[in-house]
């Protein structure tokens, strides 16, 4: 049994050891002097509608009636007793040509428009409708980013504001493991037009804040690759398991031959 004990000891030091092998220098992010950061254009991103978005599209008018044919509710059933209650405003989902189905409207093209831009195209569209000029509200009712890979809380998550970044992302997906590669974090994109493209980050260098890529879009999936450690750590893990049934079979039958021995 002392054997068997110091096996485990050991094992459980060689595990240690090697996890330890990540050099602290590759843990924190940017990991240069910020404060030497030259100045640079400042990084203005606006999110762009893209097909199979969902939006929500709100006129405020004076003359409420004059409003009600562009707010355009539908019921949802109550839980319990099957009768419809609260009432939501009507999703319009941008169609893979970049079109919308607006009331009274028709088809509006809105594929690469910014929220401000629809806004005045649908203005535009329905101004006439009014004594005075309605507010127009248009946002994003599925915003949302994907974290996976080594970070603890992989998943997806719902943006309010339609506007993170890839250190916002990380955060919330619990933040990244020790055993993240933050020399090279992927972006996985997919384009208006079905293009994809997989964009490569460098976490550990400051130019990432100045980069376009430093915002990310509606439906990127942000990679955490494992590093060399973990794989290490992995394989020690497996063999260590396997080492460890071995020897628990052997003493096995060592118990089973010696108390046969002993019988006789």
């Amino acid at each position: 049994m002392n054997r068997k004990t110091n096996f485990a000891w050991v094992s459980l030091l060689v595990v240690l050891l090697v996890s330890s092998c990540t050099s602290y220098k590759k843990v924190p992010y940017m990991q240069e002097d910020l404060s030497q950061t030259t100045q640079q254009e400042p990084v203005v991103y606006n999110a762009r509608i893209m097909p199979n978005d969902l939006l929500t599209i709100t006129v405020n008018a004076v003359d409420k009636e004059a409003g009600m044919p562009f707010n355009l509710l539908y019921p949802s059933s109550g839980i319990s007793s099957g009768s419809y209650g609260v009432q939501s405003l009507q999703k319009y989902l941008v169609d893979n040509q970049g079109y919308i189905n607006f009331p009274t409207v028709g088809m509006l093209h809105v594929e690469g428009m910014t929220r401000r831009e629809a806004e005045t195209l649908i203005l535009d569209r329905i101004g006439d409708n009014f004594k005075e000029k309605p507010i127009i509200i248009v946002s994003f009712s599925d915003y949302k980013v994907s974290v996976v890979g080594e970070v603890a809380r992989p998943g997806t998550f719902t943006i309010a504001n339609e506007k993170v970044n890839v250190l916002q992302a990380l955060s919330l997906a619990g933040d990244m493991t020790i055993y993240g590669k933050r020399e090279n974090v992927k972006i996985f994109r997919e384009h208006a037009n079905g293009e994809k493209e997989v964009i490569e980050l460098n976490l550990n260098d400051r130019a990432l804040l100045h980069s376009p890529n430093f915002y990310l879009q509606q439906n990127d999936v942000l990679y955490v690759e494992p590093n060399k450690a973990k794989a290490q750590a992995s394989e020690i893990g497996s063999m260590t398991t396997l080492m460890f049934s071995g020897v628990s079979i052997l003493i096995s039958v060592a118990n089973l031959i010696f108390n046969i021995t002993r019988s006789r």
